[in-house]
């Protein structure tokens, strides 16, 4: 590593001066009693103010971010993060409160998350909204807990297996097993989308659930839903929609009008709250009527006192969060959503359609891509025409890098060979997104010109190319480099 970035400590360099005459005549054992106190000193840099900014201001310049780059991230919508929604977050009345706080005292923090409820299922066409769970993922699970629950009380027979397509996300089949599932896939046409004839072969009087997403990961809409809909509903199912793609929807159709039961939200998907880096997130669940009393507990009602936190719940599948889910990530979304309004968030939809397609019709006379026709909010391409010259899809992936673009996602969904998913939220301008589709243009020229030179990248990263297998198995995040004496 650069030992100017690593290796600043100089012997003597300090970065703070204790106020010594403050400390004269203190006995240093009634500060810190002697069992408490290291023996030797700490090895730890010896840096001065302007040593330690300038390390940290050069580490932050080699991060990418939705405030420095466009992220094409198939599946995963990243789009910018309003600054207004810090703003928000940060009011003395939301940051300074605590959830053990008497009810009576946060009574404008209940009536937003009661608001943002209600604002959600209005959305989704629910009948009702937890804001407990603190991913999508969890959202999933619970949604399968609520499912569990359902058919539990239900009586009949015992219904013991979730239906997955074949493009699913995989934290689908993963949330269904964790509920106590087995996964039955049903496989994709020649479309791209659900085939009929097999979801009828694997859909039965034993299966719970089936988890869609839609449009699905290919980025197309499913055009039969109606009909995959009443097969399920015939057979005593329930349909759940996982809300990964919810920002191709808002403001054109609702998940409760085209037959689903269940949905999750990705609050920091479509709702424009931070990507957390492994938290904080937000993945609320919204059900119809029927579902409502099986949601996780504590719920926000409405009483002619104002708003309270409700623990009664006897069919409830139980608290799923401590407290009452991330709460300063439910501030940020609540914002979002009152600042644009339904015609904005309807534009949003639209706006992230068109981008989608504008740069899928720039891309497809150089790559291949499959199912082409009109996408939603995303599109696949395929490099598999590419193996001949020894480049693959992470290949191009990596390559991006060195023309300072953020890789889509790469390999997935399984049913494309060498896949790379794309995806342009309404949140960039044409100019970022003419920019990428040059950089993947000059890439493909690279591809039958100098073949090396994607299959060896990236060139111009602070890290070079990596045994991503290795890395995998032998997890090691320490630093390994030496502190100067």
């Amino acid at each position: 590593m650069d030992r100017l970035i690593f290796e600043r400590s100089v012997s003597g360099r300090r970065g703070a001066a204790f106020p010594t005459e403050e400390l004269q005549g203190v006995v240093l054992d009634d500060l810190l009693p002697a069992a408490h106190r290291r023996a030797t000193h700490a090895a730890l840099p010896e840096v001065s103010e302007n040593d330690l900014v300038r390390h940290y201001t050069a580490l932050s310049r080699k991060n990418y971010g939705v405030d420095t780059g466009y992220y094409p991230l198939g599946s995963c919508t990243m789009k910018y993060n309003p600054k207004i929604h810090e703003e928000v977050a940060a009011l003395p009345g939301f940051a300074r409160i605590h959830p053990l706080q008497p009810d009576e005292t946060v009574q404008g923090a209940l009536a937003l998350l009661y608001e943002l409820q209600h604002d959600l299922a209005e959305i989704a066409g629910m009948d009702a909204v937890s804001l407990q769970p603190a991913a999508g993922a969890q959202g999933e699970f619970v949604g399968m807990l609520i499912a569990r629950a359902y058919h539990r009380d239900q009586g009949g027979p015992r219904r013991t297996n979730v239906v997955i397509p074949d493009s699913a996300h995989g934290t689908n089949p993963a949330s269904a097993a964790l509920a106590g599932f087995s996964v039955r896939v049903v496989r994709s046409n020649k479309e791209g989308l659900v085939d009929l004839d097999d979801l009828r072969r694997v859909v039965d009087h034993e299966t719970a659930a089936l988890m869609l997403t839609n449009p699905n990961t290919l980025g197309l809409f499913e055009r039969e839903i109606e009909q995959i809909a009443r097969i399920v509903h015939d057979a005593g199912a329930l349909m759940y929609m996982d809300g990964a793609n919810l920002n191709a929807l808002l403001g054109l159709i609702r998940p409760g009008d085209m037959g689903f039961d269940i949905v999750h939200f990705n609050l920091h998907k479509t709702f424009s709250t931070p990507h957390g880096g492994g938290g904080p997130g937000a993945g609320p669940v919204g059900v119809t009527a029927a579902l409502a009393p099986y949601l996780p507990t504590p719920r926000i009602e409405k009483v002619a006192e104002g708003y309270q936190l409700n623990d009664d719940g006897p069919q409830s599948v139980g608290r799923v969060h401590g407290f009452y889910g991330n709460f300063g990530i439910l501030v940020r979304a609540y914002t979002y959503i009152r600042r644009l309004g339904p015609e904005g968030l309807s534009a949003i939809s639209r706006n992230a359609i068109l981008n989608a397609n504008y740069l899928k019709v720039k891309l497809q006379s150089h790559y291949p891509i499959p199912h082409n026709r009109p996408c939603m909010h995303e599109f696949i391409v395929s490099a598999k025409a590419f193996r001949d010259q020894d480049v693959h899809a992470w290949d191009i992936a990596k390559r991006l890098l060195d023309y300072g673009f953020y890789a889509p996602t790469v390999n997935f969904p399984h049913i494309v060979e060498e896949a790379l998913m794309i995806e342009t939220p309404e949140s960039e301008p044409r100019e970022a997104i003419d920019a990428f589709a040059n950089a993947m243009i000059a890439i493909r020229r690279e591809i039958d010109e100098t073949p090396q030179t994607v299959s060896t990248a990236p060139h111009t990263t602070l890290v070079g190319r990596m045994d991503e297998v290795r890395a995998a198995r032998q997890l090691d995040v320490n630093f390994h480099g030496t502190i100067p004496a």
